[in-house]
């Protein structure tokens, strides 16, 4: 048995999300996944694959980590810590969701237990890793309890764990990997959308320099009270409007008008800049997707709308270019 959950690509409204402006995002075929076993021994092993990472803690540990991780994200509301300073290493973030999962549905735990984490959704790069490995293992572990399956419990203690790593979670990773398909979210509820009939390509820039959360933190600074939300949530408009009647050429105006705003905000470096001129050159159009980066010259992904791949141009910058489709189903289980 193991539980999966998809990535997520955001179309439009990144960053806009945070300040309760609608954002457009689909979930796609990558996944990660969740594999809950019970072990002879009293304490709960986490191992993480992607990071070659594998720890165990007693109950004890776990209680008290929650505790100190609390107190640090306090601090970071304050100002007083980064948003690094909350949670100190990947294994954290998955003690964090797994003791609050335990704690809020008051689950008695008999026996140690093995928790193995993996996935082939890229870290770090704005397609909502983290959310989505948090939820299958939030779904593996209500499923190896025998707990039904409550979306709304399921979203609530994974928006817990994704603020304490990317400090103000808009919500909109874990909406999206919890219910699959193409949505509106605004305000923590979404409304279907049709999933993208155009070509959608992603393009790989290198993992940014920055986090997410140090991302929303700068931008909030010089653009919490800005006039810019709006201009984003009228982008975010005309796509559905784009999306509901498969109007390839207003999809693309949509993200190139996109990308400009990403611009403004200071989320998009130079060279990424660059190669999205490059693409619009070509006649198609392109956007980073997911934070950004407020620093360095790697921004995550870029997502491309177009025809044709850039195949070429993404060889002459050293990035690398995947297609990507919708997927239409959200966390599961599954291999029963």
């Amino acid at each position: 048995m193991k539980a999966i959950a998809p990535g997520k690509l955001i179309l439009s409204g990144e960053h806009a999300a945070v300040y309760g402006r609608p954002a457009l995002a689909m979930a796609i075929d990558r996944s990660s996944e969740a594999i809950i076993t019970p072990n002879d021994h009293d304490e709960i092993s986490f191992s993480l694959h992607n990071y070659a990472q594998h720890e165990s803690f007693t109950l004890r540990a776990m209680h008290e980590f929650r505790k100190r991780v609390g107190t640090n994200y306090h601090l970071f509301l304050e100002g007083e810590l980064g948003i690094r300073q909350v949670l100190l290493k990947p294994v954290e973030l998955f003690q964090f969701a797994f003791i609050t999962l335990l704690d809020g549905l008051h689950l008695k735990v008999e026996q140690g237990m093995d928790i193995h984490l993996d996935s082939n959704i890229p870290i770090g790069c704005g397609l909502g890793s983290s959310a989505a490995t948090v939820l299958s293992e939030l779904r593996g572990i209500g499923h190896y309890f025998r707990v039904d399956f409550r979306p709304d419990w399921h979203y609530k203690y994974s928006l817990e764990a994704e603020n304490m790593q990317h400090g103000h979670a808009s919500g909109v990773d874990s909406y999206v990997s919890l219910h699959g398909g193409c949505v509106r979210f605004q305000d923590g509820e979404g409304t279907k959308v049709p999933l993208p009939r155009s070509p959608v390509f992603i393009v790989q820039t290198g993992v940014p320099l920055t986090t997410t959360g140090e991302c929303v933190s700068k931008v909030r600074e010089t653009f919490g009270t800005s006039g810019i939300w709006d201009d984003f949530e009228g982008t975010t408009n005309r796509m559905e409007e784009a999306l509901r009647g498969s109007d390839k050429d207003l999809l693309q105006a949509v993200v190139r008008e996109n990308h400009r705003l990403l611009t403004r905000i200071g989320v998009v470096p130079d060279p990424v800049q660059q190669f999205i001129r490059d693409v619009e050159k070509h006649g198609g159009a392109a956007k980073v997707c997911g934070a950004g980066a407020v620093a360095g010259e790697a921004a995550g992904v870029v997502m491309v709308v177009g025809d044709t791949p850039p195949i070429e141009l993404c060889r002459r910058y050293g990035y690398e270019l995947s297609a990507v489709r919708g997927e239409p189903l959200g966390v599961r289980i599954i291999g029963e």
